[in-house]
């Protein structure tokens, strides 16, 4: 399956809608934010005024004021993450409190509080679709969330802390940023990088021509720094490399390079942020911050996610510990290891993995092409949904690598289109996330717009005369970001609110994702996601063996340290005890779920960038929450076939058309026949139970 392009001027989307990244200013930006600001309360006012109880007049009017501010800020948002300048930085940073500002005062306006509740208690309310019946009932709980029932002075505390809050979080994204490009590793002898396959090689000296250097230059960004702690045998540079890593934006950051010690320290932001959080909660009656969180959240409480997480770990920890001293007997065994610190885990794991399974992600690598990967990808959804991705050539972007494309149902219907980022480059946010260029909505006009999105990854790109060739785990990754594209824009929501993954509790939002991960395990699948780049031969019969063989290698152990990280969040946000410090509570976690202990200079929660800047804050469960969620619903399709129409028909029907229009348990329980339960994720995961 090619894909098909189509030049811009062909395009069935109106792109005169979408973002112009080139004729962006962004001086002006901030004032054109605060006009539109004050013109959607303009239309509050009005609103309120009118006194008129009809969706039109309390919702819809005021869903196109903030549509038209969504796209004003949102390409500078979005900007800001994968080319970041310091104009652009600026401008984000302006905008930030004039945003909050205004959530601030729509979330505590009593005038439209009582309009939502009048509408919600209204005779024409049983008159509508269940999508806008819920746009209201989760506007009137957001009203109360938002404080809209507090006395004056505590509205102002409100404002404050919430207003204070977005700084911070942008503060903390700023510093892993400046923390990660603040280092660099230049190697000149090649013998110092022995054991590094040849294309980690290519793209280090690539890196180090484009600084005009000689020899090879690396990074932290993922593509760089990953092949290092896999392959590298060089243990003293694997050593410098994780620790800067696992030290940015720390106290610890820059004492093993040139640089001033800790001038990115994201410490006293941690501490500022968990106390506003706490102090936010409690104003608005909630004991902590994950009480308050987890109020929107598909998980009924605390304790319920406690529960799930411990008792994963319980199911867990034995296999984890029995991966751990299998991989310490074998780096004893065959290389002389006395001990294993924690630059050799990944080192030695990828040596264990080759000698049980005779198979590496390098191995693998080129018969992942980025053209054939994408293809594949496409015709998997074709497949599963009826649909068809096309390619739109010469349209307006932010960098010459974004490519565009479109995606129509079987009749023809454009359904929504996305910019697609894949490379990993210098000012762009590592990691890989869908974000939302424009949503679903029926204008006041009667006109529908149509979805779009952005999907970033960071992947390696092209080599030389080489294209971009994909790990498996990146393929992964992709699979994931377009799970979520696919929620956002096969949806048939026609209310923003509710539409694609809007109002979508945070806690099911991964389901979709998760769920398309699945495709890249399926031989049938991977028939045409992958094929050599040269000969263009298809992966061997023998490599998809071992691959398959290989999935859950230290599946365990991986198990675990999601739950580490998940388990932290929650009791983080539920409160430090007494002279409890944010290191001590991560270390009590780790005692309890983990079968590694870092080194005393590890400061990972300084850049964990999801719950202090990301929006996972006393969620990060929602990860496995969600792969509970997909792998139950996957497991349908292992029982009626993997590219069944009539159940990727009921899969699209059920949970990607519906958006947040009703609870994600309904949803799964209509397409799955009943609520989910965990026997597939422990199935899927390899893991032994007694």
């Amino acid at each position: 399956m090619n894909i098909k392009q189509i030049s811009s001027d062909q395009a069935l989307s109106d792109l005169s809608n979408n973002p112009v990244f080139s004729a962006i200013d962004p001086s002006e930006v901030a004032e054109q934010v605060r006009h539109s600001i004050s013109h959607c309360k303009e239309i509050i006012a009005e609103s309120v005024a009118k006194a008129e109880v009809s969706f039109v007049n309390v919702v819809s009017k005021l869903e196109e004021a903030d549509d038209t501010l969504s796209k004003l800020f949102s390409p500078i948002s979005h900007m800001n993450s994968v080319l970041s300048s310091d104009a652009l930085r600026a401008a984000h940073d302006a905008c930030l409190p004039l945003l909050s500002e205004y959530s601030t005062f729509v979330g505590q306006h009593q005038g439209l509080c009582d309009l939502y509740k009048a509408l919600a208690e209204s005779q024409e309310f049983e008159t509508l679709s269940v999508a806008r019946q819920k746009v209201v009932t989760n506007a009137v709980r957001d009203f109360e969330l938002s404080g809209v029932a507090l006395p004056v002075d505590k509205k102002k505390q409100y404002a404050t802390i919430s207003a204070r809050l977005s700084e911070l979080a942008s503060q903390f994204s700023n510093n892993v940023m400046d923390s990660s490009l603040a280092f660099s590793k230049h190697v000149s002898d090649e013998q110092e990088l022995a054991g590094l396959p040849q294309s980690a090689l290519d793209a280090a000296a690539q890196a180090a021509h484009e600084k005009d250097l000689r020899g090879y230059l690396f990074t932290l960004d993922i593509p760089s720094y990953l092949p290092v702690m896999m392959y590298c045998d060089n243990a003293q540079l694997r050593q410098e490399m994780y620790r800067a890593f696992v030290t940015r934006a720390s106290d610890q950051d820059g004492k093993s390079i040139d640089g001033e010690a800790g001038q990115f320290d994201n410490a006293q932001i941690i501490d500022e942020t968990l106390s506003l959080r706490h102090s936010l909660a409690q104003l608005l009656g909630f004991n902590s911050y994950a009480d308050y969180s987890l109020a929107t959240k598909m998980a009924q409480d605390t304790a319920q996610v406690k529960h799930f997480l411990e008792d994963l770990a319980a199911k867990s920890l034995p296999q984890a510990k029995q991966e751990k001293k299998e991989l310490a007997e074998f780096a004893t065994a065959e290389f002389g290891a006395s001990q294993l610190e924690a630059w050799d885990f990944a080192y030695y794991g990828e040596k264990l993995k080759q000698a049980k399974y005779s198979v590496s992600d390098e191995e693998l690598r080129p018969y992942f092409p980025e053209q054939k990967v994408l293809s594949g990808l496409f015709q998997v959804v074709s497949r599963l949904f009826g649909v068809e991705v096309s390619e739109i050539t010469n349209v307006d972007t932010w960098h010459k690598d974004v490519r565009f494309f479109e995606i129509h149902d079987s009749i023809g219907r454009l359904r929504g289109s996305f910019y697609l980022d894949l490379y990993a480059r210098a000012k762009k946010r590592g990691g890989a996330w869908m974000d939302v260029c424009a949503g679903r909505r029926h204008k006041l006009n009667g006109e529908l717009q149509t979805p779009v999105a952005y999907l970033t990854c960071n992947f390696s790109g092209p080599v030389g005369s080489k294209p971009a060739l994909f790990t498996h785990d990146e393929v992964i990754t992709l699979f994931h970001e377009f799970g979520h594209g696919i929620h956002h824009m096969l949806t048939q929501v026609d209310v923003s609110a509710v539409a694609g993954i809007h109002g979508v509790a945070w806690d099911a939002v991964e389901l979709p994702s998760q769920f398309l991960e699945n495709w890249c395990w399926q031989p049938d699948a991977l028939a045409f996601i992958s094929g050599h780049y040269e000969s263009y031969d298809p992966l061997p019969q023998d490599l998809l063996d071992k691959m398959l063989a290989a999935r859950n290698f230290q599946s365990a152990m991986q198990m675990v340290r999601q739950l580490e990280f998940s388990l932290f969040d929650m009791k983080l946000h539920q409160g430090l005890g007494q002279d409890q410090s944010v290191q001590s509570l991560l270390n009590e976690v780790r005692v309890k779920v983990s079968v590694t202990v870092p080194p005393a200079f590890n400061r990972f929660q300084n850049s964990f960038g999801h719950i202090f800047a990301g929006g996972y804050a006393a969620g990060y469960y929602s990860y496995k929450w969600a792969e509970v969620l997909s792998a139950d619903a996957f497991s349908r399709f292992e029982e009626e076939g993997i590219f069944n129409p009539q159940t990727g028909q009921d899969f699209l029907n059920n949970v990607l058309e519906q958006g947040g229009s009703k609870e994600p348990m309904e949803l799964f329980t209509a397409f799955r026949g009943r609520e989910p339960n965990t026997d597939a994720l422990i199935r899927h995961s390899g893991i032994m139970q007694a």
